[in-house]
């Protein structure tokens, strides 16, 4: 089960925001943890990072490079794909954000402070996306990896379902 801590304050104890959310909450709190992250590492928020990160803290569902840069333009920001590709790699190499492999997306952190196995419940029909981040799931994946001889360098499981608000409906 996912540790509580983990889980964002404003969404359910599953982890997928509840009917009605407001997002605003989110993305304040979103952007108040990555000041503390990057003032903790030295690292620049540039405002093109941070309203990167605003935007995808803007929804639980994962959202893709060129999802973003349409969003920016339609704000009037002149930005290109590689400005955005930027930002999203110092994003994910912070760890204030995760790439969704599979949907080639990426998504808030819940926790940016601590460095870990990012696990998500991904809804088939919503699109919204739920970070576990169950500890015990990271040691087994590290264990068997290093018992057959592998050396990890990066891990991410992503679990596709139906969130609590899709199977009520």
């Amino acid at each position: 089960m996912a540790s509580p801590r983990r889980i964002h304050a404003k969404t359910t104890r599953t982890g997928f925001a509840p009917p009605g959310h407001d997002h605003a909450h989110c993305v304040d709190d979103a952007l108040a943890a990555a000041e503390r992250q990057c003032a903790a590492k030295g690292a620049k928020l540039t405002e093109q990072r941070r309203r990167v990160l605003a935007l995808i803290w803007n929804s639980h569902e994962p959202v893709g490079a060129y999802t973003l840069l349409d969003r920016l333009r339609d704000e009037g920001v002149r930005a290109q794909p590689p400005t955005v590709y930027r930002a999203l790699d110092f994003l994910v190499e912070n760890g204030l954000i995760h790439r969704i492999e599979s949907l080639n997306a990426y998504v808030g952190c819940a926790a940016p402070a601590q460095r870990h196995v990012g696990q998500f419940l991904i809804c088939t029909g919503c699109h919204s996306a739920a970070e576990l981040d169950d500890a015990s799931i990271g040691a087994a994946i590290a264990q068997r990896a290093k018992e057959i001889g592998f050396a990890v360098s990066r891990a991410t499981v992503e679990i596709a379902g139906l969130c609590p608000n899709c199977r009520a409906r």
